[in-house]
């Protein structure tokens, strides 16, 4: 075996597999200094704080195999001893940050003209120009902004990131063009500063110097939803978080937005409660608990999306002693009154930002659990002391991500991390109020 060294090679990264998803796996050990995703190979290179962290990984995943998104991945102590500026700018991305981004297309199904590439970057800034070409790697495309950080914003927002539902895939590095240079305004090419230029022949190259598209990427996707992001149709931009594909089981097409919960412990549920669970899968509008039926409670979510998602993944788990029956309500939504509890402008609701990410952690309820938010000298006696009587703690694990504590908590059951998430989430915990969700890592 390479003598131990903090930095960890990975290999079989699949362009499907995102920077967060390699940081989950090893935030655990330690904290992680550095990231360098190399794209072109299917590795990455990922830097711990020190030695004992790195090794403790590495013993970790000796005996238990990787695997993000369904892909096992294979890991080893790197040759580097340390990640040098040359090792970090061999990511494909330019020494320094430019304002026109060369995109690859990876698994295109469906034909890319600049009118799909204008909806998806331009909402990141003013987009000037975009030039299409095919190449070795596949079909490419040249776009211009008019400001570097429009073009930083656009490539930490969609790299990595969907067309179309589950395809076309976007791998984004920065250009270090100066300047495009665009003939023609056509399916291939578009100077949106420029809208006097001429349309060229039929079956010519839109610009020879770049490469040549060819006629074949000239028609629209026949039954194809284009995605703009953010403004994307909801499936496909879910199914983009969730890494191109939809999690079996889940349609993307139910438009009921209002859930039924039923067989609830009525000495135990109250709004804010079931607010902590349902809020896992998508933002809370109202919640009424039913006068004539204690153990009921309706539930209305953002849209029929997050609904599904809620139903899905809470059908039958165990929540104080009983097993939950979750299902569409027949109700579209929740009539305001004296006994519904408001949540709609509640900044606790998790899906205002970053819904992607959000989305990416929804699942059935686990036994462990993920606690961020955390103050600075926070101890594990102090995390256990807070969350022990819910159930037996297993196993408890404080780390240090991007400068901020945070926490995973094994407890013994499913039903005693729901119990402590229900109860605890957006609780008070030295002077924080501190997040909880479910967690997917399978040990600490």
């Amino acid at each position: 075996m390479t003598e131990p060294s903090k930095v960890i090679h990975v290999r079989n990264v699949g362009q499907e597999i995102s920077e967060h998803d390699l940081l989950q796996l090893f935030q655990p050990f330690g904290v992680i200094a550095k990231l360098v995703m190399l794209r072109a190979k299917n590795q990455a290179l990922l830097q711990m704080q020190d030695i004992p962290s790195a090794v403790t990984a590495l013993q970790f995943y000796t005996n238990v195999q990787p695997s993000i998104r369904g892909r096992n991945v294979y890991v080893q102590f790197s040759s580097h001893q340390e990640l040098t500026t040359m090792e970090q700018n061999a990511q494909g991305r330019g020494d320094e940050p430019n304002r026109i981004l060369l995109v690859t297309i990876h698994h295109m199904l469906y034909p890319i003209t600049v009118e799909v590439l204008h909806q998806v970057f331009s909402p990141h800034g003013f987009v000037e120009k975009i030039v299409t070409f095919q190449k070795s790697a596949g079909f490419q495309a040249l776009i211009q902004y008019q400001l570097r950080q429009s073009a930083v914003a656009a490539t930490n927002s969609l790299q990595g990131r969907n067309i179309y539902d589950g395809c076309c895939q976007l791998d984004i590095q920065f250009s270090n063009l100066d300047e495009l240079q665009v003939n023609y305004n056509n399916e291939r090419s578009r100077d949106f500063t420029n809208p006097s230029l001429p349309s060229e022949q039929k079956g010519r190259s839109s610009q020879p110097g770049y490469g040549d598209a060819g006629g074949m990427y000239g028609l629209q996707a026949a039954g194809a939803r284009a995605v703009a992001f953010p403004q994307m149709a909801g499936t496909a931009a879910m199914a983009a978080a969730f890494g191109g594909t939809l999690p079996p089981g889940i349609s993307g097409t139910n438009e009921r937005c209002t859930v039924l919960v039923s067989n609830l412990n009525s000495d135990r549920i109250d709004e804010d409660k079931l607010f902590n669970l349902f809020s896992i899968y998508g933002n809370i509008v109202r919640i009424k608990l039913l006068r004539n039926k204690p153990d009921h409670a309706l539930v209305q979510m953002g849209d029929g999306f997050q609904a599904e998602l809620a139903v899905h993944f809470l059908k039958g788990a165990m929540l104080f002693g009983k097993r939950l029956e979750v299902n569409f309500s027949k109700h579209p939504n929740i009539t305001t009154g004296a006994d519904t509890h408001e949540y709609s402008n509640s900044n606790l609701n998790r899906f205002n930002r970053n819904a992607a990410k959000n989305y990416r952690y929804c699942c059935s309820p686990t036994k462990m659990i993920h606690l961020s938010t955390l103050p600075q000298d926070i101890t594990e006696e102090e995390i256990v002391s807070h969350l022990e009587e819910h159930g037996v703690i297993v196993n408890t694990k404080v780390f240090e991500m991007s400068g901020k504590k945070q926490a995973l908590v094994l407890f013994e059951t499913e039903e005693q991390a729901t119990e402590a998430l229900v109860c605890k989430h957006a609780s008070s915990l030295g002077g924080s109020i501190i997040r909880i969700s479910f967690s997917q890592l399978q040990a600490i």
